[in-house]
């Protein structure tokens, strides 16, 4: 009955935003067929990246042309066959993918329901440095590792930190009670979305549960703590911008 009176846990603000699946509305986006996509985070906010939901009917598929964008996708649900560039790979539930500047990617023969997870960005070129190569993985196969000695919060690295990179994304997974350490205060913009259990996230000085398929911005220099509750471990995936001058 809470809907009727238009209740939400959604939240903007002028530099953090919570967006629930109960707020998506669909938006339409070139080379996106076949699918309900959602623009979550993007520059008519305040951030200087994109992040998209987009989910599959069985007939759907997603072709984006070459261009000054990259792209990383990880796929909550479902899989289909996969292009980027050149290269070609069967991808499933827990794939990810990342697609240079001035490389096509598409997505064709999805099983319906696959549900795609986007972040893009404009690329920043880092002088005397080569640019980065396409990369088609699976999140199951990359080790994580105990985030600062902490056997609660474990952390998987998917793209290399290597100079060519001006993008980070990680999956950060907790055990129920798991918490980050301290109150990070940070000049790197984050976008999330939660990938399972639940929690409490701390956005500046507001405290927010969040939990499955809720999505998360955060601007530089936002205040933020997140700590996993309930029986089940928590974890989300998490974009960062890295390796960049900082004038």
């Amino acid at each position: 009955m809470s809907d009727l009176f238009g209740h939400t846990r959604a939240r903007i603000a002028a530099r953090h935003a919570l967006i629930t699946p109960g707020n998506h509305v669909n938006s339409s986006v070139p080379g996106i067929t076949g699918a309900t996509t959602v623009v979550l985070f993007n520059e008519a906010m305040g951030a200087k990246f994109a992040q998209l939901l987009v989910t599959f009917t069985a007939d759907g598929r997603a072709a984006q042309p070459a261009s000054g964008t990259q792209t990383f996708g990880y796929v909550v649900h479902g899989g289909g066959a996969l292009t980027v560039g050149k290269e070609k790979a069967k991808i499933g539930a827990g794939g990810f993918f990342y697609v240079p500047a001035g490389q096509s990617w598409s997505l064709a023969t999805p099983k319906a329901g696959t549900q795609l997870t986007l972040f893009q960005k404009k690329y920043v070129a880092l002088p005397g440095t080569p640019l980065p190569k396409a990369i088609i993985g699976d999140a199951a196969k990359v080790k994580g590792a105990a985030f600062l000695g902490d056997p609660a919060a474990n952390l998987q690295v998917l793209l290399p930190d290597e100079p060519a990179f001006d993008l980070a994304v990680n999956i950060f997974a907790y055990q129920p009670g798991g918490h980050l350490p301290f109150v990070e205060v940070h000049v790197m913009e984050h976008g999330l979305v939660m990938l399972g259990g639940a929690g409490v996230y701390r956005l500046e000085d507001s405290w927010y549960p969040v939990q499955a398929g809720d999505a998360v911005w955060m601007a530089p220099y936002c205040a933020q703590w997140f700590v996993a509750m309930g029986k089940v471990p928590a974890s989300y995936l998490y974009y960062k911008d890295v390796n960049r001058p900082a004038i």
